[in-house]
């Protein structure tokens, strides 16, 4: 494919309330101000139109969903083409009764919907109850040309896979996004938080390395305690990062303040890097039957 243009992404890491309406309303005027800052792709933090709801099983929670397109597409949609951006929206889309998706929405800069990704990947741990709301993905590892630049996007948990990074940049992707909700369990945080935090980062430099694509985490910030769930909620612990195919880090955001951080995907970089670390050339592809079992034995 021919080397694309260098292009400026934006990604918005802020905190939620339980009101849907602010929420999006503050994404808005966030979106605004990355578009003044130059961001062309603009990207948001999971979910970001509630407060992390998995904290516990409740069937009232799925009242948060919606379709796709549906309204939050829709207004979305027109701002990205006012500004003349693409947006990748992280909801919770109600397919169907009873299909609920972790999905983000990818905009083209003329309001268009160009298509979704689905989260593949579904945890479930102690407040993240996510395979009690989530199907899991069907449409694959996907690429968007979008009018700026050709992105991924994978979801949160998704981010522990090598495999769907791989996928994803096979593609010819340049920037890999990575809408996130992320956080500590406040007794563990003394004893856990920074080892916790320093995987999380460390994992996904390693996609941009292994795969010589940029990587931009999107994470959301503060405590969030949903009522009626167990425990003392969870500290999202932010620490947004953009990051170049080297694995090094452009711009990195705090644990626990809202910030827009803004950086230049450059794709002649991803070339000089790929040329020199000729990862994706010397790959086995005879030998890597075995990733299709789920162990060895």
């Amino acid at each position: 494919m021919p080397r694309q243009a260098k292009f400026t992404i934006g990604v918005i890491q802020m905190a939620c309330t339980a009101d849907p309406r602010a929420n999006l309303e503050k994404i808005i005027d966030k979106i605004r101000e990355a578009a003044r800052l130059g961001a062309q792709v603009i990207c948001t933090q999971e979910l970001f139109r509630s407060q992390y709801f998995c904290q516990l099983e409740d069937p009232a929670q799925f009242d948060l969903a919606e379709e796709i397109p549906g309204s939050s597409t829709e207004t979305l949609g027109k701002l990205a083409k006012e500004l003349n951006v693409a947006i990748v929206a992280s909801l919770f889309e109600r397919r169907a009764a009873g299909i609920y998706h972790n999905t983000a929405a990818i905009l083209d800069a003329d309001g268009s919907l160009m298509g979704l990704y689905r989260k593949m990947h579904i945890p479930d741990d102690p407040l993240y109850y996510e395979k009690y709301y989530f199907t899991p993905g069907d449409l694959g590892f996907r690429v968007w040309p979008t009018r700026h630049g050709r992105i991924g996007v994978l979801i949160c948990w998704d981010q522990w896979y090598p495999e769907a990074a791989r996928l994803t940049a096979l593609q010819d992707c340049a920037v890999l996004f990575y809408p996130t909700a992320i956080g500590w369990h406040p007794r563990e945080k003394a004893t856990l938080g920074e080892a916790q935090a320093n995987a999380w980062e460390t994992i996904q430099r390693s996609h941009a390395i292994a795969n010589g694509v940029y990587v931009a985490a999107v994470n959301r910030v503060g405590l969030e305690k949903i009522p009626g769930a167990a425990g003392e909620g969870i500290e999202f612990f932010g620490n947004s990062f953009i990051a170049d195919p080297f694995g090094r880090l452009l711009k990195k955001a705090s644990a626990s303040q809202e910030e827009i951080l803004i950086a230049q995907v450059d794709p002649a970089l991803q070339e000089e890097t790929r040329r020199n670390w000729p990862f994706l050339r010397d790959r086995r592809i005879d030998a890597y039957d075995g990733l299709t079992k789920r162990f060895a034995t």
